[in-house]
């Protein structure tokens, strides 16, 4: 957090400058667009969100099934972390860390930010239209939710567990999307297990602006509780994380690869709680990005493989 959000990862805090005289054109601003969405960290989401839909189809998903799902997550995904730089815009502008993103920099106008916004959840609509019905029933939800989430950090220290809902329901979308009933217990134990690996991990990220955030009477874990603590509650949500997933596992009689997946996820996070500690934060971007990009990737990998043998 704070920034709240996943994508923020790997920045480091440039010095000031002063703004282009305007926002540069749709077209010159490519890069720009591509490091506003952080498209490279799609790494963390999207391999929950097709973990869902391999989980929740009887069989391996139909071609148009991986790309619908794909194109809603693409959509949805964009359009939150769009509006979530947007609505910070002004936080951002007063965080050295943050300055120089591209809304408060000038480099992208904010009116042709939201435009684009409206059309990604244009994109997310059309594609959840192509999918089983549940979804397009349920996408003012996710609007809702992935539209509400960035205003949370004003008023509510909770504000990385609103994140990790969020992410959290990518997954569900996933397993809605191959036709899976969410009556069971199953899609409820991955969007759990998602939902607190990203406030976990949200909650390390966040421990880089405590100080901006308790000036600015923001609200964070971190802020609210201290750096120590924060990261005891960081543990213990991951701690969750595992657990989910193992019994995922058993809810649905998976393999031993998948169990070895678990394993992994296991040894990464508790690797990613050594590189930073109370009074030495040196190694944030490190655990969270190279050690959360592991966790995701090899979740997904495990089930695929065990969904691959058994058919």
């Amino acid at each position: 957090m704070q920034k709240t959000d996943i994508d923020n990862a790997g920045e480091k805090a440039p010095l000031p400058s002063a703004p282009p005289d305007k926002p540069l054109g749709p077209f010159a601003t490519i890069k720009e667009w591509a490091e506003m969405i952080k498209i490279e960290h799609t790494v963390f989401a999207l391999p929950f969100a097709l973990s869902g839909m391999i989980l929740g189809a009887k069989s391996i998903p139909e071609p148009a099934t991986w790309f619908w799902t794909i194109l809603a997550f693409a959509g949805a995904r964009s359009a939150a972390m769009t509006l979530n730089r947007l609505i910070d815009a002004g936080i951002d502008a007063a965080n050295p860390r943050t300055s120089m993103r591209s809304i408060p920099a000038g480099k992208i106008s904010p009116a042709l930010a939201l435009v684009f916004a409206i059309v990604s959840f244009g994109l997310m609509i059309f594609a959840a239209s192509k999918l089983p019905p549940l979804c397009m029933m349920l996408s003012p939800i996710a609007v809702f939710w992935l539209s509400f989430y960035s205003f949370t950090k004003r008023f509510t220290w909770m504000c990385h567990i609103v994140l990790g809902i969020a992410l959290g329901g990518a997954a569900l979308g996933g397993w809605i999307a191959a036709g899976g009933s969410l009556a069971q217990y199953a899609p409820w134990l991955l969007a759990t297990a998602v939902s607190t690996w990203v406030a976990g991990f949200d909650l390390i990220y966040a421990l880089q602006d405590v100080e901006f955030d308790r000036d600015k009477k923001l609200h964070s874990i971190p802020a609210r509780f201290g750096i120590e603590a924060a990261l005891n509650v960081s543990a213990g949500l991951h701690l969750l994380t595992v657990c989910s997933l193992m019994l995922l596992g058993c809810s649905l009689d998976l393999g031993p690869i998948y169990y070895c997946g678990v394993t992994m996820v296991a040894i990464m996070l508790k690797y990613e709680h050594s590189l930073v500690k109370p009074n030495d934060l040196s190694k944030i971007n490190a655990a969270f990005f190279n050690t959360n990009g592991i966790v995701s990737i090899a979740t997904f990998v495990a089930v695929l493989l065990d969904k691959l043998i058994k058919f």
